[in-house]
């Protein structure tokens, strides 16, 4: 059954946007009957003035508070309004209104999922950092929800808003977009994808309010705070209902051990990060836990558990934890052990646990980077040898 038309309204967040935000509207309500713009304290231009000609509804803060607490703004008032969907899209002119009937098609489909908009990249006007970020973004999803999105920087989405004003949301700018969509995934809600269009303007001529070192920063915390929570065992409140055997050996065989994972729908990235993890829980001394260290870290955030239990052979005793030993004892004495076996281990195992402790704060990073990046170099070859041999 189709849904009410006036239940699934547009979104549009704008800061200084006064440029294209007009012919936006005009060419949105081509496909949609409702459009709320929420002016985030633009100091550009009267929106309220310069969009009175239109039906579009305006809410204007009164400085700039940024686009999640811009989108909070307008779930709170279209939820007074009894609205069924929201599809929120940039005012900048990246995303096209003509996309707009994809998202009311699969709201009349479900209503409950959240949909996002897939950019087209395949297209020389990307920034090559938009394209890195994305991919970036979308790993650490996958971390901390162990669920594959396509775009999770992607602003054009449509939000079920009953469910959504359930969530308990903490972020107020662009790292607003990641904790919807990890909090939403962890509360059962179905998330879908839509192909869009983007249209990319020259740096010369596009307007972005993006702010490298504050936005990224902000980012980053956010994906520390989400994995955090990740990580401690508590199960996340439902709004919904919502391993296998490798056939190779890592130390034997790593070539064929990777293609086996890659072959199972795990990126080079995944892979690399779940390396570095184990990596580096295989140098600390926690004598005896390491795989049960392992097992749980990469449960929770959702890492491949084969990959990083594989690799800690790689750092099994005594060559690493002896480097780690030599490595803290010269932080703390000032000079290397010119004699180190495991006699001599023994008999002073006190004093050089406490140095195999201290080496190991230094080592573990250390080595962490260097299977990072082992790993993903060499997948990401092996991924493109496997690309390339499917379509010979």
């Amino acid at each position: 059954m189709e849904i009410n038309k006036d239940s699934i309204w547009c979104v549009i967040p704008v800061y200084n946007n006064s440029g294209t935000i007009l012919n936006i509207v005009k060419q949105s309500f081509k496909f949609i009957q409702n459009i709320l713009v929420i002016d985030d304290g633009s100091n550009d231009a009267n929106l309220e003035e310069l969009l009175k000609d239109t039906k579009a509804k305006v809410i204007r803060h009164d400085k700039n508070k940024g686009k999640g607490t811009s989108i909070l703004t307008a779930l709170k008032y279209l939820k007074d309004q009894d609205a069924l969907s929201m599809i929120t899209m940039d005012g900048d002119g990246q995303h096209l209104p003509k996309d707009l009937p994809f998202f009311i098609d699969s709201i009349n489909k479900n209503s409950d999922s959240i949909y996002i908009g897939v950019r087209d990249f395949n297209q020389p006007s990307v920034p090559g950092s938009s394209r890195f970020g994305r991919k970036f973004s979308n790993m650490w999803f996958k971390v901390e929800t162990g669920k594959e999105c396509s775009d999770t920087q992607s602003g054009f989405r449509a939000y079920p808003i009953d469910l959504i004003s359930k969530l308990n949301l903490y972020g107020s700018f662009y790292d607003f977009e990641i904790e919807i969509i990890a909090r939403a995934a962890w509360a059962g809600i179905p998330i879908a994808e839509i192909n869009i269009s983007v249209i990319y303007e020259s740096p010369e001529t596009r307007i972005s309010h993006f702010n490298k070192f504050k936005d990224n920063l902000r980012i980053s915390l956010m994906h520390a705070r989400l994995i955090g929570r990740r990580l401690v065992p508590l199960p996340h409140k439902k709004l919904m209902d919502d391993n296998k055997t490798p056939k190779q050996s890592f130390l034997l065989h790593p070539i064929d051990f990777l293609k086996m994972l890659l072959n199972e729908n795990t990126s080079p990235m995944a892979l690399a990060l779940s390396a570095s993890v184990g990596t580096f829980l295989a140098v600390l001394p926690i004598i005896g836990l390491h795989s049960i260290a392992i097992i749980y870290v990469t449960a929770r955030l959702h890492l491949n558990k084969i990959m990083a239990l594989s690799i800690q052979i790689l750092y099994s005793p005594p060559f690493v934890p002896f480097i780690c030993i030599e490595v803290g004892h010269f932080l703390r004495k000032g000079y290397w052990i010119t004699e180190l076996t495991l006699s001599t281990f023994k008999t002073n195992w006190q004093e050089y646990f406490f140095d195999w402790f201290t080496g190991s704060l230094i080592m573990a990073p250390f080595y962490a980077i260097v299977a990072f990046a082992g790993v993903y170099f060499t997948a990401l070859k092996i991924q493109n040898r496997i690309s390339k041999t499917k379509y010979v």
